[in-house]
C-alpha cells in the first residue's frame, strides 16, 4: 500500500492521527468499561523486563484499588524475576495467577484474552505495533512505553491504533516521561507562551556511555541471543537515536511547539562499539533539523564510554534563552524575562511545584492515566507521541543514508525493518548502514 504525506501532514508539517486509516484495520468489539472509585482496576502487564517492572510498580501506586493480574513475556525468567520483585515490594496489590503468566511469543496475545481493564506495553520496541494494535482492538486502556516504532510502517500502524483508541474512549498514555516532569512543563509552558520571542535555534542532546550486553548461552537460537540483546539490532531497537535519545527529540519537539520540521540532514557511524557483539546499530548520530519557522534545532547523541555526558535543550530566541539540563535540574530562561525553576514565588502553579519535590516523572505518567479512567475521561497521547517519533526516525534515516530526507518522505517509507512474522527459528541480519553507500527505501 502506498502512502504520502497529504494522508498524515497538514500544514506547518504537523502530523495528524485523524486522517489515517490502515488496509486491513479491524474494529474490536469490546468498548471500555465505566469505573468509579470501587471498582478495583485490574491491569496487565506485557514485557517484564527492568521498565516494564517499573511501570507495573507505579501503576500500582497510582491509586489504591488497583492489583497486577496479568504478566506476558518471551521469556520466562525474565517474568518470574520480575513477578517476584514486585510481590516482595507490594505483595496484596500483586494477583497474578500462575494461569495468568504468559510466556511466549504470542504471550500478549493470551494476556489480552483475559479481563484485564489496563494494559502496560513494555516489550522491546519493535513489538509495539503489533501489542498497541491488539490491546486498542481488545478495548483496554494504555499506558505505552517509547518508542512506537522502528520504521514507517510500523509508525503507520501505530498512528491508526492512536486514532482508534481515541473513537473507542481508550485511554492511551506514552512514556515520554518529561511530558509529565513538573518542572518540565513549567519551563516549555514559558517558552510556548512567548516568553523567549520567536525561537531561533535549538541544541538538543544525549551523550552517554554504553549499556548492558548478555553473553550467549547455550541452547539460545539467534533469535533469542538477538532478543536477549536487542539494543543492538535495528529491527528490534531503532537504533539508540530512537530506543533511548528519542527523550531529548521529544523535548525539542514541545518547545517546538509539536511541528513538525520539513526536513532533516544527518551523518552518524561506529567508531568505538565496532566489536560484532554490538550487532548493528551506530554508537552516534548527528542531525540538523530545519522547521517550518526558518529555526534549525542542532541534535547530537552517542553512546560511547569514556565521554563526556550531556543531556540537555537549549533554546535561543529573540527575547533570550533557554536551558533544560536533564543531568544537573537546570532549568533556566534568561533574557528579558529571567526566570528560573527553584524559585517557587515565580511558579505560575505553586501545587505543581509541591507536587514536583514528591512525585516522580514517571509516577505522574500513570497517576494521570489511571485518573483519566476514574473520571471516564480519556486522554490520548497519540498525536504528539508518534510525531516526536517520526522525528526520531527521520534522524536516523538521515544518519544511515547521510541524504537530507523530508518528513514527507520518512513518513511515506516503505522500508520495514522488524519481520511481520518471527519465530524462535528466525534468522534475520540487516549489514551496518554507511552513510554515501545505503539507500534511502
Amino acid at each position: 500500500m502506498s502512502y504520502s504525506r497529504r494522508q498524515f501532514l497538514k500544514t506547518a508539517g504537523i502530523v495528524t492521527i485523524g486522517s489515517m486509516a490502515t488496509k486491513n484495520s479491524v474494529w474490536g468489539a469490546q468498548s471500555p468499561r465505566m469505573f468509579n472509585n470501587s471498582n478495583t482496576l485490574r491491569v496487565g502487564l506485557i514485557g517484564c523486563g527492568g521498565r516494564g517492572t517499573g511501570a507495573a510498580e507505579e501503576a500500582l501506586n497510582a491509586d489504591p484499588n488497583v492489583v497486577l493480574y496479568a504478566m506476558a513475556d518471551a521469556f520466562s525468567d525474565r517474568l518470574e524475576s520480575s513477578y517476584n520483585s514486585l510481590k516482595g515490594k507490594l505483595n496484596d496489590k500483586v494477583q497474578v495467577s500462575d494461569n495468568n503468566k504468559f510466556v511466549g511469543l504470542d504471550a500478549y496475545q493470551r494476556l489480552l484474552e483475559t479481563d484485564v481493564d489496563v494494559v502496560l506495553l513494555a516489550a522491546p520496541s519493535a513489538f509495539r505495533p503489533q501489542h498497541l494494535e491488539a490491546a486498542v482492538n481488545a478495548g483496554k486502556h494504555i499506558f505505552c512505553e517509547k518508542p512506537f516504532a522502528v520504521d514507517a510502517p510500523g509508525l503507520r500502524k501505530v498512528m491508526a491504533a492512536a486514532k482508534k483508541a481515541q473513537e473507542k474512549k481508550l485511554s492511551l498514555v506514552s512514556g515520554f516521561c518529561w511530558r509529565y516532569h513538573y518542572p518540565k512543563r513549567e519551563t516549555f509552558g514559558r517558552v510556548l507562551n512567548g516568553q523567549l520571542g520567536s525561537i531561533l535555534t535549538a541544541e538538543a542532546s544525549y551523550d552517554t556511555g554504553e549499556l548492558w550486553y548478555k553473553e550467549r548461552e547455550s541452547g539460545w537460537t539467534d533469535f533469542e541471543y538477538q532478543l536477549r540483546n536487542w539494543l543492538y539490532y535495528n529491527w528490534l531497537s531503532g537504533d539508540h537515536i530512537i530506543e533511548q535519545a528519542i527523550h531529548s527529540i521529544d523535548m525539542l519537539q514541545w518547545a517546538m511547539g509539536d511541528v513538525a520540521p520539513l526536513r532533516v540532514t544527518g551523518s552518524g557511524g561506529r567508531q568505538k562499539r565496532t566489536d560484532k557483539r554490538f550487532g548493528n546499530v551506530f554508537d552516534h548520530f548527528a542531525v540538523i533539523y530545519e522547521y517550518p519557522n526558518g529555526a534549525k534545532a542542532y541534535f547530537r547523541c552517542r553512546q560511547q564510554n569514556n565521554t563526556s555526558p550531556a543531556y540537555a535543550v537549549e533554546l535561543v530566541g529573540s527575547d533570550g534563552k533557554c536551558v533544560v539540563d536533564c543531568r544537573t535540574g537546570l532549568h533556566e530562561i534568561t533574557g528579558k524575562q529571567a526566570w528560573e525553576y527553584s524559585d517557587e514565588t515565580k511558579f505560575t502553579d505553586a501545587e505543581a511545584y509541591k507536587r514536583s519535590e514528591s512525585r516522580s516523572m514517571y509516577q505522574v505518567e500513570h497517576d494521570e492515566l489511571f485518573a483519566s479512567i476514574r473520571a471516564n475521561k480519556p486522554m490520548n497521547d497519540g498525536e504528539w507521541m508518534t510525531r516526536s517519533n517520526l522525528v526520531a526516525l527521520a534522524g536516523r534515516m538521515a544518519g544511515y543514508t547521510g541524504q537530507t530526507i523530508s518528513l514527507d518522505d520518512a513518513l511515506a517509507s516503505e522500508e520495514v525493518l522488524f519481520p511481520e512474522n518471527v519465530s524462535w527459528d528466525t534468522k534475520y541480519d540487516i549489514p551496518v548502514a554507511v552513510p554515501g553507500v545505503t539507500s534511502f527505501k
